[in-house]
């Protein structure tokens, strides 16, 4: 059979070897995927569920209720994995809560790097506002790195930050903090003014419980907390939550 030019083109530009960069920049990624895939839970990791009596656990990332509207990568599962000495310090909250009828609520923990570079991709398409009436009303999609709102690198990933609330003990009723888990708004700040008394001492019981057991907390966000003496200061972890 007598082949096209457009076919013998092709062949010859398949035949054509390929610059040196192009296939070490192929051979890295495909090295850094491999990597990723095969990466496992540290040692120093445990699942916050097994450690914190009575802890409610809902993982958002793991399901379509976010900011993105769909589970995002590395979730797999609704797990809370957590260093050892966070796990053991939420312990201490949990316990300190409980005398006074409260407990907690956790939204997310630990979080893999490829789950940050989902909220990277995602921030990148401004078409995509589906989930802009919950999560983001009053904010202009690109404005959010630049705001603080998503970062291109999250201490998350490091193990030892948290995303959380109170809940009164029995039916686990949300107690009323001004505005809901992962709003991007001024109104999410511990100290915005425009929330009610109630709000603010709802705020105020919840950062005073993490930083008696040794968290602080974001300045943007009542509900996001990082353990002080974290053990992985530096180390950006990106095994999947399985």
């Amino acid at each position: 059979m007598i082949k096209t030019h457009v076919s013998q083109a092709a062949d010859q530009k398949a035949a054509m070897p390929r610059p040196r960069s192009t296939i070490a920049s192929a051979m890295l990624l495909a090295a850094l995927a491999a990597n990723a895939q095969a990466q496992e839970m540290p040692s120093g990791f445990v699942d916050a569920a097994d450690q914190i009596e009575g802890a409610v656990v809902e993982m958002r990332y793991a399901g379509p209720h976010n900011f993105v509207g769909r589970p995002i990568d590395g979730y797999r599962r609704a797990r809370c994995l957590l260093t050892q000495q966070a796990a053991t310090a939420l312990a201490a909250v949990q316990r300190d809560l409980h005398a006074r009828g409260f407990g907690l609520k956790l939204f997310d923990c630990y979080r893999p790097a490829r789950a940050v570079a989902h909220f990277m991709r995602w921030a990148r398409e401004p078409a995509d506002t589906a989930r802009k009436a919950e999560f983001y009303p009053q904010v202009d999609k690109r404005d959010l790195f630049r705001l603080g709102y998503i970062a291109a690198r999250s201490g998350h990933s490091r193990g030892s930050t948290v995303d959380l609330t109170l809940v009164r003990l029995g039916g686990h009723e949300e107690l009323d903090m001004g505005t809901a888990f992962d709003l991007f708004s001024p109104r999410s700040a511990p100290g915005d003014g425009s929330v009610t008394q109630q709000q603010r001492t709802n705020r105020a019981l919840l950062a005073a419980a993490m930083r008696q057991r040794g968290f602080r907390p974001y300045d943007k966000e009542w509900w996001h907390f990082t353990l002080r003496n974290e053990p992985f200061p530096r180390t950006y972890f990106d095994f999947v939550v399985q």
